[in-house]
């Protein structure tokens, strides 16, 4: 604060013309003050005239009429100019408005003027010749000179002006008073009103224009911030020096008043909540009232008397805002409605953390939730379990009933695995068919155990997709860390592994992981690069069990069986790799070539017997199989009749169209087709009626 302001405002406050608190009070009183400060010379002036006026008769003359009358004059003006510094300073210290001080001078100028008028004209026809007009016009140039000084009353200066050089020359005319020295009382104060009228209508006329301009600029600014408050997204908040608020915009009082919130009179700190979780929230708001701060872009919310907070969210930004003499006055600030933009973003994050159809978690939530929860479980050690589980039959009510039913069918597991699991961990979809399960802090296994087989038996119940009666059923892999591992890439592909071992018990079933599950699938890890070697080295061969008729014991045709001799590890048996040919897509490779082979050495055989060729359910579902068989029959130069395509029951988990085709586009070349190892899968006579099979190969387990 500097020292100026500070000793006037102390002055003012020790006459009781202002208050420590009110900068609006302080200006007016010290425009008030100066009007008084500029009047008292003039004042002064008029009483010493008054008094000289008053003893200035000639003392060896004795009472005279004129000695009467000038002390009558002077008596006069002494008393209008008494009650003319009455009147200002009545209006200083009652603190009157300047249009009602303004009145009161105009009338005690007029006053004033009925006094000095006549007054100078007795001076003047009490010193008859030169020396008396000479010394009224001095004394009214003094006068004039002074008076000029009264801009700030301008109305009592033109009433003055006025008043005089209206009576005086009629005052002249009645006494009888010379020319010269009426000339010399007149002419000042009628060059002064015409000097004074040009001046004021100029200054007036310019004044009127800038209010005019600022008035518009006003008025266009003002609507402006009343269309930006009421249809922007910004409003517009200020305080005073305690903090409670003394403006806020009429919208956002609106939205307050319908969460049940009353704004009026309000504490800032008390009415909005800080969202600790956004960024740059270091300091709290009361931090920045009470040290007097400025801040930028903090996100709020209203609080209701209760506590709770509402679902509209602000950013808002305030500066300390100071007087002309540097005192604090309180805040001032700006805020945008964040409602929208927070929705948007909690959308975009739902988006990228949960899965779309579904509702649940996705994968990137997931593999987040379970690297938090390990990092967590370092200190203090806790376990965590983790379920990887995959839908039996799915793609099968996929073919059959279409991707939207397969996708009502997902929403329904979705919610019956939310039921089943509860609070206890968190479920989501990785993708398809896969679901994932996370449990923090369980590692019993019965308890795990039992809770797979509640997921496995809620999943197994039929469901109503689209009037069709739908049964399905899952596999469980369960992996517990940090016994199963201490990163979750590791435990992921150690729950694999359990649900893999899953699938190979049969599905429906759950499957802890153990080592010798990881050994394993090194073991077909490198008997899948073995197969690739094979496959470009020619390693395999086929060998020709022949099949004989019970009715004469003769030899009617050959099953082609193949072989893999190993270099390192000798004659490995179809069961082992077979199955893994088929899970890394090298079945139709090694299939085709059986299928050439076979159809070109049975041509060369001396006697007309048939040669069976097994097909997998991977290679029967490609649509080129048909031209595949065509082509080696041409090229073998092998009838049509003497092959025979041998099927597993597993090719009717596909029972659609395209089945149908396939078979008929089959027996359209001529071949014969068997149904191999009948009894080891559904078993039902229900399709034998619709596939055109010429064999039927029971399997002994179903003998």
């Amino acid at each position: 604060m500097s020292p100026a302001p500070s000793k006037t405002l102390s002055f003012l406050a020790l006459m009781g013309l202002a208050e420590d608190n009110d900068e609006l009070l302080v200006s007016l009183h010290l425009g008030r003050l100066k009007t008084l400060c500029r009047t008292w010379p003039l004042a002064v002036l008029q009483t010493l005239v008054a008094v000289a006026t008053i003893l200035g008769f000639d003392p060896l003359g004795g009472p005279s009429p004129q000695r009467m009358e000038k002390a009558v004059a002077g008596g006069l003006m002494m008393a209008a100019t008494l009650a003319f510094g009455f009147v200002l300073w009545r209006g200083v210290s009652r603190q009157w408005p300047f249009y009602r001080l303004k009145q009161w001078l105009s009338v005690m100028g007029l006053l004033v003027a009925l006094a000095t008028g006549p007054m100078l004209l007795i001076v003047a026809n009490a010193h008859h010749g030169t020396g008396g007009w000479v010394a009224v016009l001095t004394l009214a140039c003094t006068m004039w000179a002074t008076a000029s000084m009264l801009n700030a009353v301008r109305g009592a200066l033109l009433g003055y002006s006025f008043g005089f050089a209206f009576l005086a020359p009629v005052t002249a005319l009645a006494w009888g008073v010379s020319v010269l020295p009426v000339l010399a009382a007149v002419l000042p104060p009628l060059i002064f009103l015409v000097l004074k009228a040009r001046a004021v209508g100029q200054l007036d006329y310019d004044g009127a224009r800038d209010r005019a301009q600022a008035f518009g600029q006003g008025q266009q600014a003002v609507k402006m911030i009343a269309e930006f408050e009421e249809h922007g997204t910004g409003w517009f908040w200020e305080t005073d020096r305690h903090g409670r608020l003394t403006y806020l915009s009429d919208k956002v009082a609106r939205d307050l008043a319908a969460s049940g919130i009353d704004s009026r009179g309000q504490v800032l700190t008390e009415l909005f909540q800080m969202d600790p979780s956004a960024p740059g929230t270091e300091r709290t708001l009361s931090f920045h009232l009470s040290s007097r701060t400025g801040f930028s872009d903090y996100t709020v919310c209203a609080v209701a008397e209760g506590g709770a907070a509402s679902e509209r969210w602000w950013s808002i930004s305030g500066r300390p805002i100071l007087d002309s003499i540097g005192r604090f006055r309180g805040f001032i600030g700006s805020g945008s409605d964040l409602t929208e933009k927070r929705r948007s973003e909690a959308e975009i994050t739902r988006l990228a953390l949960f899965d779309s159809l579904t509702g649940l978690a996705n994968r990137q939530r997931m593999t987040l939730s379970l690297d938090k929860t390990l990092k967590q479980s370092i200190h203090p050690w806790r376990p965590n379990a983790l379920f990887l589980m995959d839908l039996d039959r799915f793609k099968a009510v996929n073919d059959t009933l279409g991707h939207q039913a397969g996708d009502l069918l997902l929403q329904q597991v979705a919610r019956r695995l939310e039921q089943v699991v509860g609070d206890v961990g968190l479920v989501g979809r990785l993708g398809g068919d896969e679901f994932q399960i996370l449990l923090p802090g369980i590692d019993a296994r019965d308890r795990l155990a039992m809770l797979a087989d509640r997921i496995i038996a809620a999943l197994s119940h039929p469901y109503d997709i689209l009037g069709n009666e739908v049964t399905i059923g899952c596999s469980i892999g369960i992996a517990i860390a940090p016994y199963d591992g201490e990163d979750s890439q590791t435990l992921i592909r150690n729950a694999d592994l359990g649900l893999y071992a899953a699938k190979g018990d049969g599905r429906g079933v759950h499957r802890f992981y153990a080592e010798a599950m990881l050994e394993g699938a090194r073991s077909r890890k490198r008997m899948e690069e073995d197969l690739r070697i094979a496959v470009a080295q020619g390693q395999f061969r086929l060998v020709y069990q022949p099949i004989v008729s019970t009715r004469d014991a003769m030899i009617v045709g050959y099953e082609a069986l193949l072989r893999w001799h190993h270099p390192e590890q000798g004659n490995i048996p179809p069961s082992q790799f077979i199955p893994v040919a088929e899970d890394c897509g090298l079945i139709e490779q090694i299939g085709e070539w059986v299928m050439r082979t076979a159809c070109a050495e049975a041509a060369g055989w001396p006697q007309e017997a048939r040669v069976a060729v097994n097909v997998s359910s991977i290679q029967f579902a490609k649509p080129h199989l048909p031209a595949l068989v065509a082509q080696a029959l041409a090229q073998s130069g092998l009838a049509a009749a003497r092959l025979e395509l041998e099927i597993t029951e597993s090719v009717f988990l596909n029972d659609n169209q395209e089945s149908h085709r396939q078979f008929a586009a089959l027996k359209a070349l001529g071949i014969r087709l068997a149904l191999d190892d009948f009894g080891t899968g559904y078993s039902s006579l229900g399709y034998l009626r619709h596939a055109p099979f010429d064999k039927i190969k029971i399997d002994q387990s179903f003998v």
